[in-house]
């Protein structure tokens, strides 16, 4: 990996001895200008105005043009020599909670290499102390002709320097958000909430890749090989407004569960004061087959009935037949002793 910057990180009396490496790169398909026309290559030449001819890199320098008309000849050794005590040094100057410097401030990255062997103990030692704290680090750097900001965090166990842009380099974002009073009801909130979930879900950044990038070398590729361009299908319109912000919620929340393997019913993850009322369903109509099914079942069960009514009638005619039998008898012995006053029970034989 090539050097981009080297230097001393200064933290306190301590010092580290490093290597700064980009730490992105950015993947495009080369591309440059023709000419449309015969596809001949168009080339940007270095023409001076005062002499009318080409003049080579080795001859070029930087200048600034004054308000008066003026032009003073900056060369590379004036920029070199700059009394910049960052041009070498990165100057610790305070440690600070990451969440303290706005996202909207970070520019280009760059790993931190220690530049010799006796450097690894304090490079661990800082790299160890922000670990612990969950801090970063606020320095200054110059590289090339800028200085600019920058922050020392930890990434993957390694120092990274990420320049910055000054403060006052971010644009003021009054006038950009809506201004008038809009009011947001719980229910939307919490439907938004539950899409914000439902996305989520086993989500993985270096899933990402570059669509643009691959398009493009699908088109190259077939210009090369003088075959029919690729074409996606276009997508459909956008809508240009929200009628029902809560119905554009629910479908988004159905068509994000959907995509993950698992379709949402109507009401899902409705809120409860928004789900409509049970509705009465009307009486399901059965076919014919059914009710002639229904038809033939009815006579085995009331075959089934009458036999059962049938022996409780016998059990109960048995029942009074013997209630009527024991009371004939109790009715005759009582008339018995009625006339002669004498038990009517038979005399033994003498």
């Amino acid at each position: 990996m090539q050097t981009t910057w080297k230097g001393t990180i200064s933290f306190g009396l301590v010092s580290i001895p490093v290597h700064l490496y980009s730490a992105t790169q950015e993947h495009d398909v080369p591309l440059h200008q023709v000419h449309a026309k015969d596809g001949g290559r168009v080339r940007m030449k270095r023409y001076c105005e005062r002499e009318e001819k080409e003049v080579p890199y080795a001859e070029i320098a930087k200048g600034y043009e004054s308000p008066d008309g003026r032009t003073v000849t900056l060369t590379d050794e004036d920029l070199a020599d700059l009394p910049l005590p960052s041009k070498k040094i990165i100057d610790v100057l305070a440690f600070v909670d990451a969440d303290e410097i706005d996202p909207l401030m970070f520019s280009k990255a760059y790993y931190v290499g220690v530049a010799d062997q006796a450097a690894a103990k304090p490079y661990a030692l800082l790299r160890d102390a922000l670990t612990a704290s969950g801090q970063i680090a606020v320095t200054k750097i110059a590289l090339r002709t800028r200085e600019s900001p920058a922050v020392l965090r930890v990434h993957d166990g390694t120092l990274v320097l990420q320049t910055c842009i000054w403060p006052d380099e971010v644009r003021p974002a009054a006038g950009i958000a809506p201004e008038e009073d809009v009011t947001v009801r719980p229910q939307e909130l919490k439907m938004a909430r539950s899409l914000m979930d439902t996305l989520s879900e086993d989500f993985d950044l270096a899933q990402l890749h570059d669509d643009y990038q691959r398009a493009l070398q699908q088109v190259i590729t077939a210009r090369l090989e003088g075959v029919e361009l690729p074409h996606e299908e276009e997508p459909g319109e956008a809508p240009d407004n929200v009628i029902d912000l809560m119905e554009a919620l629910r479908s988004s929340l159905k068509r994000a569960k959907g995509g993950r393997g698992h379709a949402a019913g109507p009401d899902e993850d409705q809120p409860e004061e928004q789900q409509p009322a049970p509705r009465k369903r009307a009486p399901v109509k059965k076919p014919a087959g059914s009710a002639a099914a229904a038809g033939k079942a009815a006579p085995a069960k009331k075959t089934a009935t009458a036999k059962t009514a049938t022996a409780k009638s016998a059990t109960a005619k048995s029942a009074t037949a013997k209630s009527a039998t024991a009371k004939t008898a109790t009715a005759k012995a009582a008339a018995g002793k009625t006339a002669t006053g004498k038990s009517t029970a038979p005399r033994k034989a003498s």
